[in-house]
């Protein structure tokens, strides 16, 4: 089965040779030039689109914004930004929008057709353990459909999953309170402790058969947090 990639890039000289070269390892190119066309484009064939090749400075919508439209309608949907913006400011930015990659231009194409393979083998050992499941709970990192305590359906916010994907990861240790506010909010956000405190919550409330005296979801004193399971 052939891979399709949505290529976003309005210098047309770049996006033909990228859809040339791809084409030529088998891939189907679907092309986008600003950044509402590439919204309009991955609405219409997100079933179908394999990753995301995107770059920053666009018409319409920048890069950023595209990565943040893209990841909350399809979380593990692969993106590598492509771009001219190569400071160190503008990668955080890029993987903090969820991107899995940021490759500078000009960049050599045999590097980008290993990345892509790389990136697209790693989304596919995501998808088989996109379901994870302990005690009688159930969390679809895909859909953002979680089963609860008395067997209860519900999709809960970008956010929510972000947090429920880094704990169980990180299965059995303590994760920092300011490695969470690094990695689920952006710098010029001000979140409070609080904030994450409602989070976990709200995770008890969803997963715990007792939320005063949680099994799975654990408030490390002056530290941060653990899930064990």
């Amino acid at each position: 089965m052939a891979f399709t990639v949505l290529i976003v890039e309005d210098e047309k000289s770049i996006s033909g040779i990228l859809k040339l070269n791809l084409e030529m390892e088998g891939f189907v190119v679907l092309l986008a030039e600003t950044g509402p066309e590439a919204t309009e484009l991955f609405q219409k064939n997100q079933e179908s689109i394999s990753i995301v090749l995107l770059d920053v400075m666009l018409p319409g919508l920048n890069g950023f914004e595209v990565c943040s439209f893209i990841k909350e309608r399809k979380a593990q949907m692969p993106v590598i930004f492509l771009t001219a913006k190569g400071n160190s400011e503008d990668r955080i930015k890029g993987l903090k929008t969820g991107a899995d990659d940021y490759l500078v231009k000009p960049f050599n194409l045999e590097e980008l057709l290993l990345r892509i393979n790389i990136v697209l083998k790693r989304s596919a050992k995501i998808k088989d353990t996109a379901v994870f499941e302990f005690g009688k709970n159930k969390i679809d990192f895909v859909t953002w459909e979680i089963k609860g305590v008395g067997g209860k359906s519900e999709t809960i916010s970008t956010r929510e999953i972000k947090l429920l994907k880094l704990l169980t990861e990180r299965k059995n240790e303590v994760v920092s309170r300011d490695e969470i506010l690094e990695k689920l909010w952006d710098e010029d956000e001000n979140p409070s402790s609080r904030t994450i405190d409602n989070l976990i919550l709200n995770f008890r409330k969803y997963f715990e058969k007792n939320p005063r005296e949680p099994q799975y979801f654990h408030s490390v004193r002056g530290v941060g947090y653990k899930f064990t399971c």
